[in-house]
């Protein structure tokens, strides 16, 4: 789709890089370019098609990964079997926002996207950030320290399938009754995952008068207008 966030893949093994695009393509919201097999070829296409993002193997056969990440203007994420110290230093010294070691499971990289996506939804918010935005940013990008790269409780996850099935924004009230949870329950929910950056939240105007929270995913329908 048109909104989706493209994803270039730098793989010199065919095989994991057909396995990488089918991970990319099973998640809503993402979109993976033909992969790439070299350096120079990937210096070229994010010159050319310019994706959000890159998967960067280190083991290229022409340049050293790590080289052709200095001259990336462009978020990637390292995914190498390279595990030694200097490798991942340099990988993050030279602008790398995550770093995976192969091999690892798909949940693992679903997990990295979906928070790519949410932070990408925090920093894209207005056209200037405060300070707190700033560090909701990375706190979803980086949740180590916050706990919040954690395996959602059940009931949150609910709430947040709820939003994702859901085409217009939804009231707390609403998000309840399918969930089965009282209304102060969903509520505090809601606003865990406004805060992390995965929800938004608006005020709606009821017949009442009366202003009304409505919550939907990050990045759908007229809530972030």
């Amino acid at each position: 789709m048109a909104d989706d966030i493209r994803v270039l893949i730098v793989d010199d093994d065919f095989h994991v890089a057909k396995l990488h695009v089918a991970y990319v393509n099973a998640i809503p919201g993402f979109t993976a370019l033909p992969p790439v097999s070299g350096g120079e070829e990937a210096i070229r296409v994010v010159r050319a098609m310019q994706p959000e993002l890159v998967l960067l193997d280190i083991y290229l056969p022409d340049v050293n990964g790590l080289d052709v990440l200095r001259g990336l203007d462009v978020d990637v994420f390292v995914i190498s079997a390279a595990s030694d110290v200097a490798s991942v230093q340099k990988a993050l010294r030279r602008g790398a926002l995550s770093y995976l070691i192969k091999p690892f499971r798909a949940e693992f990289l679903e997990q990295r996207l979906r928070a790519y996506a949410r932070y990408r939804s925090v920093l894209a918010a207005g056209n200037t950030l405060d300070q707190e935005a700033v560090e909701r940013a990375l706190r979803i990008l980086h949740p180590g320290e916050s706990g919040a790269g954690k395996p959602r409780a059940a009931t949150e996850a609910a709430v947040l399938e709820i939003l994702r099935r859901t085409s217009v924004p939804t009231a707390a009230s609403e998000v309840a009754s399918e969930v089965g949870i009282s209304r102060a329950t969903a509520q505090r929910y809601l606003s865990s995952l406004v805060y992390e950056g995965a929800a938004s939240v608006q005020l709606r105007y009821g017949s009442t008068g009366r202003p009304e929270h409505r919550y939907s995913v990050r990045g759908a329908g007229p809530a972030d207008s």
